[in-house]
Order: C-alpha cells, then structure tokens, then sequence
C-alpha cells in the first residue's frame, strides 16, 4: 500500500487533521460539487473493477470515489498525480483519507510498468479509478485513449472495466484555479465490459472510449 508522509504539527492543519476523515472528505466533496450519481446498466459492486472515467480537473477521482457507497468506497483506489496531491501537507492529507494512488509520473516512466504496479497495489481485493486520456481535457471532447487500461485488462482479465462520465466538473475546477466554484455536476457509471478472447489493443480501447462517450448523452 502507498504510504502517505506524517502532517506537521502546524496547528490550522492539525485541527483539520482531527476532523477530517474519509466520510466526511466524501461529504465535503459531495456538497462542494453538487455530484449525483446514477448508474445504468450497473449496480454497485464490491466486485474487483477499474473505473475509467474522462478527466477534467484535478478533483475528478475524488468526486468518482466520493459518489461509491460507502463499502465500495473502503475498497476502491483512485489513481491520482503526486506533482498534485503530494504538493502540499493538506492535500497529502486528503490524498491518504481517499486511499489515493499516488503516481510519479515522471519517474515512473524511467524505473517501473505502471501497469505493474497499479495491479500489485491492489491485489486481489481493490478497485480502481483511472483515466485513460492520460491528461485533463477541456470538458468538450474526450480524447483517444492510452494503452494502460487495455493492459490492466489484459493482464487481469477478470476485472469489470466500468465507464465513468463526469459531467461539468472543468467548469467546478477550471483550468489553474485552486477554489471550485459551485455548481451541479453529474456522475453517470455505465455497464461492464471485458476484454474479449482476441480482441486487438486499437478495437478496444476505440470501444472502451465509445461506452464512455454514450453516457454523456444519457
């Protein structure tokens, strides 16, 4: 499991430090974007997944893991950058209580498969939030999908690839700002899918990305 380093004994964040835990980061983070969850052609399963959602802003696999019932929650990883997350005491804090993976982007790269060590962190019980643009598009369009989710199921072709559509959160946490503005925003999880016997890494990830973009219209 990734190890989050110890707050400071600064004592605004150790008086946050004493309030806020995953619950009630989830309800912060519920109230401050206004997200609703729905599911079509899905229910909530404790059953090992990826979520793969469109990327928008820096709060997006907070938002998704914060929509999760709460059991599904305990056992659900997001994936997140730690040139973010890891800037600061505060949001390592919040970063630790979401159960974040924290990915070096840059070094990961040069040292280790991503894939390798997403699929290691989670073993044979937990989840996972990924984005498979591998950067925060403008909101409007969802770009051509990387490779990664295509060999996290491939490697463990039992896991359910469940498409997760964000709705306004670019407009929640635009580009360079540190505040979110309030707003309504929609999360909308869509039916499993697998990686079938044979099928190309191109023809997948062209229908992964395809099951994303019909829930925007849902």
């Amino acid at each position: 499991m990734a190890h989050f380093p110890e707050i400071g004994s600064d004592p605004p964040v150790d008086r946050v430090k004493t309030l806020m835990t995953g619950p009630l980061i989830a309800l912060i983070a519920k109230l401050l974007t206004g997200a609703s969850a729905r599911w079509v052609d899905c229910q909530p399963d404790t059953c090992q997944r990826v979520y793969f959602a469109n990327h928008t802003s820096h709060l997006d696999s907070l938002v998704i893991w914060s929509a999760l019932p709460g059991p599904i929650r305990s056992l659900t990883r997001p994936v997140a950058a730690k040139d973010y997350w890891g800037k600061t005491m505060l949001r390592r804090y919040v970063a630790g209580h979401f159960n974040a993976l924290l990915i070096d982007r840059k070094d990961i790269k040069v040292h280790q498969s991503p894939v390798d060590l997403l699929l290691r962190e989670i073993g044979s019980v937990n989840s996972l939030i990924v984005f498979p643009e591998g950067h925060r598009s403008s909101g409007r369009q969802i770009g051509a999908f990387k490779s990664g989710l295509y060999y996290l199921c491939k490697k463990r072709p039992d896991l359910e690839a469940v498409p997760v559509h964000l709705d306004n959160m670019n407009r929640i946490l635009p580009r360079g700002e540190f505040l979110p503005v309030p707003l309504l925003s929609c999360i909308t999880f869509g039916s499993p899918m697998w990686l079938e016997s044979g099928e190309q890494k191109t023809d997948f990830l062209d229908r992964a990305r395809e099951n994303l973009l019909r829930l925007k219209d849902i």
